[in-house]
């Protein structure tokens, strides 16, 4: 068996699917969706086209180490999330091959259902206790919100009621709340806000500070009992590393679709355990990484809680988490619970027809830019 072609597709609304095709037709599909970024990920399939047309496809870890070492530059989210693409393909390719989803092949089952949350505020969130009674109808028991629109670097403790009242209101809901900085708040006000919300008893607050400054999120830290999560924005085990080292985080988030794919992120993982780091991946993004993460979840022992984008507000015009899925039941949360998926590969099956008339269409899905009020640049 050799593969025969790779194949990128953008699915809207932000996502990047890959197919792989084996010369017997075997095929597996992935997801190398990187919010903004499409264009630029796909095009470094060119180079991966190059070097592995003809490989075989069951050689799914001297694939990764081919495509992270072999280019002599390496890392970064752009190279990341198209090996990540690549190798959720392998994996799920090689599953259906053999008849076995990918957790099976790695180590087999610690958990029977995956607990998960979902999002209630989006950019500028509000409404905050009528979303957390949609997501508590919807059987969910844990929910996340951006703690704030975008902040100047200083300001007073005042700006701080309206995020506890936020909290407080989905709290009211029956819910356990993870608050997301979203790398929004600078250092200054990042420490007085984290000891405000330590007295709500938070799951989390996430990417309190960037984490381009270790310097900062161990400081603040230090000074919270709170746990602290972070990990979207970093890409590899060497990336995750010194956070580690640090004692600066206490849960981690890679993203299957920007870290590597699934050996990586499951070796990410192994490197957390030993810390005693729990790991809850990353994922507002589509069908495929949901289903590469349920691999990671199914079989890794520090795994808390996934993430899921069903609903969520980068989910417009009409495209939601499952519209590709042809076995929707496979991610579709029972009680707040995910279902360890039983099929083979990812356990996802997408309608192939519906993703190449989408490629007709290509989506151009960029971020917005927020601005303070003096007119500089903010973080979104």
């Amino acid at each position: 068996m050799k593969i025969g072609k790779i194949e990128t597709f953008y699915a809207p609304p932000r996502w990047l699917f890959v197919r792989v095709e084996s010369d017997d037709g075997s095929f597996g599909w992935g997801e190398a969706s990187l919010e903004g970024w499409a264009e630029a990920v796909d095009g470094a399939f060119a180079a991966f086209r190059d070097r592995f047309i003809g490989a075989d496809p069951f050689r799914i870890e001297d694939i990764w180490q081919v495509g992270y070492r072999g280019g002599f530059y390496r890392g970064g989210a752009v190279l990341m999330s198209a090996l990540a693409g690549l190798e959720q393909a392998l994996w799920d390719l090689k599953g259906r091959a053999l008849g076995l989803p990918a957790w099976q092949m790695l180590g087999g089952k610690v958990r029977d259902r995956v607990r998960s949350y979902a999002w209630i505020g989006g950019d500028r969130p509000h409404e905050i206790a009528e979303a957390a009674e949609v997501r508590k109808k919807q059987g969910f028991n844990a929910v996340k919100m951006n703690a704030t629109a975008e902040l100047d670097w200083i300001g007073t403790p005042k700006a701080f009621d309206e995020v506890v009242r936020r909290v407080e209101a989905a709290q009211a809901q029956g819910m356990d709340v993870g608050l997301d900085f979203h790398g929004r708040v600078h250092r200054p006000l990042a420490k007085q806000l984290a000891k405000a919300l330590e007295p709500l008893g938070l799951l989390f607050i996430e990417e309190p500070l960037l984490s381009e400054n270790p310097e900062g999120l161990a400081e603040i830290a230090a000074h919270t009992a709170t746990p602290i999560a972070l990990g979207e924005r970093l890409y590899s085990r060497w990336d995750f590393k010194p956070f580690f080292e640090s004692r600066a985080v206490d849960i981690i988030q890679p993203d299957l679709s920007h870290a590597g794919g699934i050996l990586e992120v499951r070796k990410i993982a192994a490197m957390a355990e030993a810390y005693d780091i729990a790991v809850a991946p990353h994922c507002p993004l589509g069908p495929l990484a949901l289903g590469a993460c349920l691999q990671i979840a199914a079989c890794t022992p520090n795994h808390a809680i996934q993430e899921i984008s069903l609903g969520i507000h980068y989910n417009t015009g009409g495209h939601d988490l499952l519209n590709f899925c042809t076995n929707k039941e496979a991610l579709t949360p029972i009680d707040g619970y995910l279902p360890v998926p039983e099929g083979p590969g990812l356990g996802v099956d997408i309608d192939e027809a519906a993703v190449r008339e989408a490629d007709k269409d290509r989506h151009r899905w960029r971020n917005p830019i927020f601005r303070t009020k003096d007119g500089s640049f903010a973080e979104w």
